[in-house]
């Protein structure tokens, strides 16, 4: 489905197009655009806060929280900027965003790219005011020498800023990082993070390509260290079918490809908890009936990211009405 701006957006690298919507959004925001959806959805309480919709932003579109005030315009209950680390880093070398239109995918290996937490609080310090939920979103830096302090002080440091706070460790473009998913690493990493993060409410990003027993794994040490709701899940190192020049590009698969490959994972998620953590479902969602899908599949929200790249700007309020 074409939108206005997509040639002109698609006539550019990936990345390049990512800059300028960011930018474009940004000076959006500053003209105080309306916020969040009005009359089109209910409030919806998960893990003791109020969402003004069932539709989020996942991380990685707004990494260093610059147009949040335009993303709440767009129709988003929650916007999920991140993923942030404690220092600035570059993140790996470009290009590191690939289009798979084909596919209506997205392979991206940008290494947590980021001008680091403090840049990004003092942009949300500097806001006056925001309609709906914010989560930031935290990781390590690729050379930390201590990755669960790495956390632990970012957890710190944006506890006070965000409504909730997404523990990523389910990225595939940092070495190592998703061995920071299986136990007992995983209870170290969330009690560290339980113990930084005061009564601000913690989130925990896994992978979707975690086997069953690393499902319940995951969901049993999110149970036993008080985080308040699982995201399921992140990007893909698995490569189904794609007909893209790019499919063989290494990094995460994001878009209509994984669909069924999250649903799948936010089942497992259900089936483990029995219904103790609620369930944040992304990977995949490209509209109302998808969104649909995963809601009577177990998830209290869904978040979306790749899907506005073919769907574009109207998608989260397309949701948000849907789900009503």
């Amino acid at each position: 489905m074409a939108y206005p701006l997509r040639s002109a957006l698609f006539a550019l690298d990936a990345e390049t197009a990512h800059r300028a919507s960011i930018a474009a959004l940004r000076a959006w925001g500053a003209l105080g655009v309306p916020f969040a959806p009005r009359g089109d959805s209910r409030v919806v309480r998960v893990a003791g806060i109020d969402f003004p919709n069932r539709v989020g932003l996942a991380a990685g579109m707004d990494k260093n929280a610059e147009a949040v005030a335009g993303l709440f315009g767009l129709g988003f209950g929650a916007v999920e900027v991140g993923t942030l680390t404690l220092r600035p880093q570059p993140g790996n070398p470009k290009p590191r965003l690939f289009r798979l239109a084909e596919d209506a995918a997205v392979i991206n290996r940008m290494g947590f790219n980021n001008d680091g937490i403090d840049a990004a609080l003092a942009q949300i310090a500097a806001m006056p005011g925001r309609a709906g939920v914010l989560g930031i979103n935290v990781g390590a830096n690729k050379d930390s020498t201590d990755r669960v302090a790495d956390y632990a002080e970012c957890v710190r440091k944006a506890a006070h800023f965000g409504d909730y706070l997404t523990i990523n460790v389910s990225s595939p473009n940092t070495p190592g990082l998703r061995d920071l998913q299986s136990r007992p690493a995983l209870d170290e990493l969330l009690a560290a993070c339980d113990a930084a993060r005061g009564s601000t409410p913690l989130f925990l990003k896994i992978a979707p390509d975690l086997d069953r027993a690393g499902i319940e794994g995951a969901v049993r040490a999110a149970i036993d260290n008080r985080i308040d709701a699982l995201i399921v899940s992140n990007t893909t190192i698995s490569r189904p079918a794609l007909q893209s020049k790019h499919a063989g590009e290494a990094g995460g698969l994001s878009g209509a490809p994984l669909r069924e490959l999250a649903l799948a994972k936010l089942i497992e998620a259900r089936e483990a908890s029995g219904g103790a953590l609620p369930l944040i479902s992304a990977g995949g969602i490209d509209g109302p009936d998808e969104a649909k899908r995963r809601i009577d599949a177990g998830a209290a929200l869904v978040q979306i990211y790749s899907a506005l790249v073919y769907r574009g700007p109207g998608l989260a309020r397309a949701i948000a009405r849907a789900l009503t």
